[in-house]
C-alpha cells in the first residue's frame, strides 16, 4: 500500500513537473508576446487624431534598387497606371474625429526620405514646412496635407531651389484642426518621375532598411483642444 501511495505522490510531482514547465513556458512566450506587442503598438494613438497616426505618403520606384546606383538618379513611378503625366499620384481622405464644435492643437512629426519642391504665394515655416500657397515646379513630387475646417493645407518638401538631390526629413509642427474635419492627405509626382533614394538614406525607428522610392511618415505627437 505504502509502495502504491509512494508511486502515485511521485508520479503526481513528475506530472506536476511537467504541467509547471509547459506553464512557464507558456507564461514566458505569452510575455515575450505582450512585449513585441507593446513594441509594435507603441505611440498609438487614441481619440482625435488616430486615423491620422501612422500614415504614409509613398512614392515607391518601379525598378529594383541597384546595388551601387548612380549619383542623382532618378526612376520610374511604380503608382503611374496609364499616362505619367496624370495617374502618378494618390488621395486618401481620413477623418480627424474629436468633437464637432472644438478645434484642436496637433502637433505633427514628419519624417522621410524626399526630393526637394518648390512652392509659391503661401508662407515658409522651417525648413521643408510650407503654409498654404500652390506648387511652383511642374515636374517634382508634391505632398500635400488638406483641412476642411479651418479650411487650410500645407506642403512638406518646400526647398529654394529643385534638383536631382535626395534628403532625410525629421520635424515636428503644430497645426490647428476642428473637431469632425476631413484630412485630405495626397502625393503628385506629375511626371511618371521621381529622385531615388540613391544615396539609400534610412530613417531610424521608421526605414531601418534603404526605402526604394521616397516617403513622409506622419506621427501624431500631441492633441489639445485649443482654449
Amino acid at each position: 500500500m505504502k509502495t502504491r501511495i509512494m508511486t502515485g505522490i511521485a508520479a503526481f510531482g513528475c506530472v506536476a513537473f511537467v504541467l509547471s514547465a509547459v506553464l512557464f513556458s507558456t507564461a514566458d512566450a505569452d510575455v515575450k508576446a505582450a512585449d513585441d506587442g507593446k513594441k509594435a503598438k507603441q505611440g498609438k494613438v487614441k481619440g482625435p487624431g488616430a486615423k491620422l497616426h501612422g500614415f504614409r505618403f509613398e512614392f515607391p520606384c518601379k525598378e529594383k534598387m541597384p546595388e551601387n546606383p548612380r549619383k542623382g538618379a532618378d526612376c520610374s513611378s511604380a503608382l503611374v497606371k496609364g499616362d505619367p503625366n496624370k495617374t502618378d499620384n494618390f488621395t486618401t481622405t481620413r477623418n480627424f474625429g474629436g468633437t464637432k464644435g472644438k478645434s484642436y492643437n496637433v502637433t505633427l512629426r514628419f519624417r522621410g526620405v524626399v526630393e526637394p519642391m518648390m512652392y509659391k504665394d503661401g508662407k515658409k515655416d522651417g525648413d521643408y514646412f510650407y503654409v498654404g500657397g500652390k506648387p511652383n515646379n511642374k515636374t517634382y513630387n508634391i505632398y500635400r496635407i488638406g483641412i476642411s475646417s479651418p479650411r487650410s493645407h500645407y506642403f512638406l518638401n518646400r526647398q529654394d531651389r529643385v534638383g536631382h538631390k535626395i534628403f532625410t526629413i525629421d520635424y515636428t509642427k503644430t497645426i490647428k484642426i476642428d473637431g469632425g474635419a476631413a484630412l485630405t492627405l495626397s502625393g503628385d509626382g506629375q511626371n511618371g518621375k521621381l529622385i531615388s533614394n540613391f544615396k539609400k538614406l534610412t530613417i531610424p525607428g521608421v526605414s531601418p532598411k534603404p526605402y526604394n522610392g521616397q516617403f513622409i511618415q506622419v506621427d501624431v505627437l500631441k492633441v489639445e483642444e485649443a482654449r
